[in-house]
């Protein structure tokens, strides 16, 4: 397994944005990866936030739809979640994920607080 590096989180009041970073490793960033965000909140089970397929699709749980999107930049070899309209209930721990090769490859995650 390779370390992945997330950034990004912290607090932010409700109806705000926050953009999550997380560095690659050259050696597994690639197109044809899987590539995601997952996320997980006090007392819950790790849950999908959003993904980029193998094919480069991207997935979308239901109830970020419309408020995130994940993108990345193959010259930095950064994922980026950009949260907008953020709730409460995104509170949680943001973990990146790389699949390659049939390895899984997780960050140490970076915590993101929605509250007033």
């Amino acid at each position: 397994q390779v370390r992945l590096v997330e950034s990004g989180g912290g607090l932010v009041q409700p109806g705000g944005s926050l953009r999550l970073s997380c560095s690659v490793p050259q050696s597994i960033f690639s197109r044809h990866n899987i590539m995601g965000w997952y996320r997980q909140a006090p007392g819950k089970e790790r849950e999908l936030v959003a993904s980029f397929t193998s094919g480069g699709g991207t997935n979308y749980a239901d109830s970020v739809k419309g408020r995130f999107t994940i993108s990345r930049d193959t010259f930095t070899n950064t994922l980026y979640l950009q949260m907008n309209s953020l709730k409460p209930e995104d509170t949680a721990v943001y973990y990146c994920n790389v699949q390659n090769s049939g390895s899984v490859n997780w960050g140490q995650g970076t915590r993101v607080t929605v509250s007033l």
